[in-house]
């Protein structure tokens, strides 16, 4: 794996870091982009990541790019998101 190299974009006052190896890849902070809506950007993160459609999109992601996905383990996510107990966040 190459060098990550950072940059960075401003919107509405934000500074918004963009990630990338290989100049064709690249990823934004959602953290940046969620300190736009609070000053507790995790909370906004985890939030979010509760929608069903959030976490199917991320099912979609992870199948077409991560070699280690578990399926198996995603299906126990995907059959809980949307409940009001269900919580969700990066480290699950």
């Amino acid at each position: 794996m190459g060098k990550i190299i950072k940059d960075t974009i401003h919107a509405n006052g934000i500074d918004i870091g963009i990630y990338t190896q290989d100049f064709e890849n690249e990823f934004i902070s959602l953290t940046d982009i969620a300190r736009y809506k609070s000053d507790d950007p995790t909370a906004v993160i985890q939030n979010r990541m509760r929608n069903r459609d959030v976490i199917e999109f991320l099912g979609l992601w992870e199948r077409l790019h991560n070699l280690d996905f578990k399926p198996l383990e995603f299906e126990g996510f995907k059959k809980q998101a949307g409940a009001n107990a269900f919580t969700m966040s990066p480290k699950k």
